[in-house]
């Protein structure tokens, strides 16, 4: 007689399955907790859109006559500005200070009794808040933006994936850039000096100002590979754009979730060493 062999799947580790649904049950309660902000969405919207347009000008501007400048054309550089004026409310660049007001008040040693650690559960919220913004700030500026303007639609079929993992990647890096601003208040308590040049550098620095591709190559490629700026803005609309060959995208995306994995385990240990140091209402 044949023999029968039976597969039997491995179980299922309950820490790993509790954490995952811990994780998607904070990102969910993020999620909604940013919704009810409906009317702070619809002006959001309003203002990303005039703003847009000014832009939108000033960088057909630039191209002029010849069409092209640093590498994009005029369709680019459209396309390039909308999808930017969406993605600021998806990175959410400025601010946040949640964080370190809670440390400055001592509401932080709640966050310290929660069996979620800090980080785990501030990420969890900010993807939430990501998520309603893809919906309620990203899609109105693009939909609204080839009504005006000729706007560049990607020629790869792999784009629009990789663009998609490319702004998830950059949700990542902000946060955590944001993570460690507020972290400061551990050992300031006023993060006023911090946050304000971070708002100064990031703006200038991540291309929502202007294209990095502006600027002389020597700085722009300095920019782009030695810090992390670029990948909250500069590294996703360059990609959706396609502005440089696919494999060149791929190596930036990369580098993005290199960042990423690099400033995430540096939230965690700036966490560690400021809760052998917190002192909470002299306790």
């Amino acid at each position: 007689m044949g023999s029968v062999t039976a597969t039997v799947a491995p179980p299922t580790d309950p820490n790993v399955t509790r954490w995952f649904r811990t994780f998607g049950a904070i990102v969910a309660s993020g999620f909604r907790r940013h919704a009810t902000y409906r009317q702070a969405a619809v002006a959001g919207v309003v203002t990303n859109t005039v703003f847009g347009f000014l832009r939108c000008y000033i960088f057909l501007a630039v191209a002029g006559a010849a069409g092209t400048v640093a590498g994009y054309d005029r369709a680019q550089l459209a396309t390039f500005v909308w999808a930017g004026q969406g993605l600021l409310a998806v990175i959410a660049i400025w601010g946040w200070t949640e964080l370190a007001d809670r440390i400055r008040t001592g509401e932080i040693a709640a966050d310290l009794l929660r069996p979620v650690h800090p980080v785990t559960s501030y990420l969890a919220t900010d993807l939430g808040r990501a998520g309603f913004a893809s919906l309620a700030r990203l899609l109105p500026p693009v939909v609204i933006g080839p009504f005006f303007f000729e706007v560049y639609l990607p020629r790869h079929w792999a784009t629009l994936p990789l663009f998609g993992l490319s702004v998830l990647l950059a949700v990542l890096v902000c946060f955590a850039c944001r993570y460690l601003v507020n972290a400061t208040a551990y050992w300031l308590q006023d993060v006023r000096g911090p946050m304000i040049l971070w708002t100064l550098g990031s703006g200038v620095l991540a291309g929502l100002y202007f294209p990095l591709g502006f600027l002389p190559g020597w700085l722009e490629a300095t920019l782009r590979y030695a810090t992390p700026f670029p990948s909250l803005l500069q590294v996703p609309l360059d990609v959706l754009v396609e502005r440089e060959p696919m494999p060149t995208q791929l190596g930036l995306v990369g580098l993005q979730l290199g960042w990423a994995v690099l400033l995430l385990a540096l939230c965690r240990l700036v966490q560690r060493r400021a809760e052998h140091r917190l002192v909470v209402q002299g306790g």
